[in-house]
């Protein structure tokens, strides 16, 4: 009696581990342990309906047989009506009780952004309700201070997002954008119990161990992080940088209603689907989580150094110049005290100065040079992006500094910019046509930054960008920030994408913009780049440049050149006997190989599930033939088998269709 029930314990465990087994084989799905259990405990009882009917007095071999069978269909039946259940529309409802917590924890701030987006009159533009028609320009104007008046009230991650979209002339009208500079969030510095207690985890001790002086009050504080000045035990004047608490699950909360957001707009409005306003928010996200890093911060702080003292030694050294006068930095950057630095806490140097923003009595009572300041800061920025390839992303008024002694400074590098050296290139070009007024060479280094459509026709393309150069860079007075706007819209106009480090560095410029009109009103930014492309080309026909590119060139052809001989030699040889093919490979691409395979075989598995069902047909309606039993006809057995095989075959067909990829 106990070996009856140990067997039948056996069974009753591993019958529907097996059955559920075989169904996911079968199906090609990977499934939970508890949707497994419950897919072996519905073939299971599919096996029981079936075998009750015939009763004890059918033969056991072919019972066993269509139990398996029924078994296996009934697995197969539970797992496309659950897979349909949790891939499709009730996924949600599954996934339910795990998301309960933290639908919870967002519902309070949805609610009070969806009031703000009330009470801003936002909120028939985010549901796709909005009236048809072109706005006028007093209604463009005022939705834009709308929209601006409601990003600040949200909070820094939506200031933050209408900061970086303000220099997005693709995407926005220019009145959008102009209103969106202007964001500013002030924010209320955090108590000093907390920020200490911040600074005890980062640095493993308390900060009057650390520092030999440290300032409480803050001398500015974001929304978040705040900055203090203290002093090391070497004397040494530095600038911490402390994160607030709870800054990343702010952050992380509000990215979290974003993507929603952007999915309701890509959802209900055409402008959400023409800009691509997820991936917009996924790009902004993941800059986002490295500015919330300060270790990545100050990995971006010692690589712009690097790269601008790199920069402005490869200039001194190929224009001959000498001494400190040629290898001075015009521009400083904070050293970082990487063992100081952690997630949450940063130190570098403390640089003596006031912020641009605040510096206008301060540069007319010391009698300095405006135009040679701006000069500097912007010729630097172009340095990093053309000459260094890592530059500062966002250059507004408050990241510059005016120094003690008449230089600027630049601070604060949680946003930067990586340009490969191709792009660099192309962009040396760009700069080079614009101080020719070229519009067709204009038109090759655009092409040669963008990503382009396979059909584009060249020549619209080029009178288009004559007609942008006659109107921007040949007509009297510096432009403004419409020669940006209509860049990009000249260029999507086309189809071509700009890609994301490209977009960075006319940002940078956009933004810099601001910050040198604070030194000279009506800075020309056009002007000023010609003359830093005359000089970039100079630098380049220099003899010491020239023998470093033409070393490095000949460095990189001559293998190919050495290799040219004995490779015309064997293609002469082949066509002197005959042999000279050429070998044609269709279907290269692995995805046209899988689609290929994956078509044919779901053409071939219903042909076989068809045949087969149709010949189990014909067999359970054949008269007569061997019986296996008093009631049970070989015929039968064969049928049921056949229509059982059909059926799993056409399931399998089924779910592969309707099933997305994942």
């Amino acid at each position: 009696m106990s070996s009856v029930l140990l067997i039948a314990g056996a069974t009753a465990l591993l019958g529907p581990v097996i059955m559920a087994l075989l169904a996911r084989r079968v199906l090609g799905l990977r499934i939970g342990a508890v949707r497994a259990l419950l897919t072996g405990v519905a073939g299971l009882l599919a096996a029981g309906v079936v075998g009750t009917p015939m009763g004890p007095q059918a033969s056991r071999t072919p019972l066993v047989t269509v139990q398996l069978g029924a078994a296996l269909l009934g697995a197969m039946i539970f797992l496309v009506l659950s897979e349909a259940v949790v891939g499709g529309p009730l996924r949600g409802m599954v996934r339910w009780p795990g998301a309960a917590r933290r639908r919870l924890a967002r519902s309070r701030r949805y609610t009070q952004l969806s009031r703000i987006a009330v009470r801003h009159g936002l909120r028939r533009f985010l549901t796709g309700r909005s009236r048809s028609g072109a706005a006028s320009p007093q209604e463009q104007a005022a939705l834009a201070r709308s929209l601006r008046l409601a990003l600040e009230e949200a909070g820094a991650t939506f200031v933050k997002l209408g900061q970086v979209l303000s220099s997005r002339y693709d995407l926005l009208p220019d009145v959008f954008a102009h209103e969106l500079s202007a964001l500013q969030h002030e924010v209320a510095p955090e108590p000093w119990p907390d920020i200490e207690r911040v600074l005890a985890e980062e640095l493993k001790a308390p900060p009057e161990k650390v520092f030999a002086e440290f300032r409480r009050e803050p001398l500015a504080a974001g929304s978040m992080a705040q900055v203090h000045r203290a002093r090391l035990h070497d004397g040494r004047a530095v600038a911490v940088k402390v994160q607030r608490p709870g800054a990343r699950q702010v952050v992380e909360r509000d990215l979290d209603i974003l993507f929603r957001i952007s999915d309701m707009l890509e959802r209900n409005t055409a402008w959400g689907r023409t800009v691509g306003s997820r991936a917009l928010v996924r790009g902004f996200a993941d800059s986002l989580q490295e500015e919330l890093d300060f270790r990545t911060e100050a990995r971006n702080t010692a690589a712009v150094a690097a790269n601008t003292a790199l920069a402005d030694g490869e200039d001194a050294r190929d224009t001959g110049a000498d001494g400190p006068s040629g290898a001075a930095p015009r521009v400083l950057m904070p050293e970082v005290h990487h063992d100081l630095s952690t997630e949450r806490v940063l130190v570098v140097e403390w640089l003596d100065g006031v912020t641009l923003n605040r510096a206008g009595t301060v540069i007319d009572a010391r009698g300095l040079d405006r135009e040679r300041l701006a000069r500097d800061l912007f010729r630097c920025l172009l340095s990093q992006i053309v000459i260094g390839g890592v530059f500062h992303a966002d250059p507004h008024s408050g990241n510059v500094l005016v120094l003690d002694d008449g230089r600027l400074g630049l601070v604060d590098f949680g946003s930067v910019g990586r340009i490969d050296r191709m792009l660099r290139g192309s962009l040396r070009e760009l700069l080079m046509a614009i101080d020719r007024n070229d519009p067709r060479a204009l038109s090759d280094a655009l092409l040669d930054l963008v990503e382009r459509p396979d059909e584009i026709d060249e020549e619209r393309f080029t009178r288009a960008l004559g007609r942008y150069t006659a109107r921007h860079l040949a007509s009297s007075g510096p432009p403004g920030r419409e020669m940006f706007s209509d860049l990009f819209l000249l260029v999507a106009q086309y189809g071509l994408t700009v890609p994301p480090e490209v977009a960075a560095a006319f940002r940078a410029l956009a933004t810099v913009e601001g910050a040198l009109g604070r030194l000279v009103p009506g800075f020309d930014l056009v002007e000023e780049a010609r003359a830093f492309a005359s000089t970039e080309l100079a630098r380049r026909l220099s003899p010491g440049h020239l023998s470093r590119s033409l070393a490095d060139e000949a460095a990189a052809v001559l293998p190919m050149l050495l290799r040219l001989p004995r490779r015309a030699e064997r293609i002469s040889s082949a066509l002197e006997q005959g042999r000279l093919g050429v070998n044609v490979r269709l279907l290269a691409d692995e995805r046209d190989r899988r689609f290929i395979q994956s078509l044919v075989r779901d053409v071939l598995l219903t042909f076989l599930g068809g045949l087969t069902g149709v010949l189990g047909m014909l067999l359970l309606s054949t008269r007569g033939g061997p019986r296996v039993t008093g009631s049970l006809r070989l015929f039968d057995v064969f049928g049921y088998n056949m229509l059982l095989i059909s059926s799993v075959l056409v399931l399998r067909v089924l779910f592969t269709i309707t099933t997305p990829r994942r």
